[in-house]
């Protein structure tokens, strides 16, 4: 049964985001080797000045052992 939680800048159409969420579940599925329909897929807009906050600080950090693709930036102070 996984979960995904995506967190993004604002700025994407429904449209963009229903996609997103149904080729990430599609690969995760076929990735994982689950159903498809016990994907779920859940995408959260964060405004850039939130970010620190709200995805770096409070996601990111205390979760890094866990996160297998890490991204190229930092959000030192």
């Amino acid at each position: 049964m996984p979960h995904i939680e995506i967190k993004c800048y604002p700025g994407r159409t429904e449209e963009q985001k229903r996609k997103c969420a149904d080729q990430t579940a599609l690969v995760v599925a076929e990735t994982l080797g689950c159903n498809l329909s016990d994907v779920s897929v859940a995408i959260k807009d964060i405004a850039a000045d939130e970010w620190k906050e709200k995805v770096w600080d409070a996601c990111i950090v205390p979760d890094e052992e866990f996160i297998f693709k890490k991204s190229g930036y930092t959000c030192k102070d």
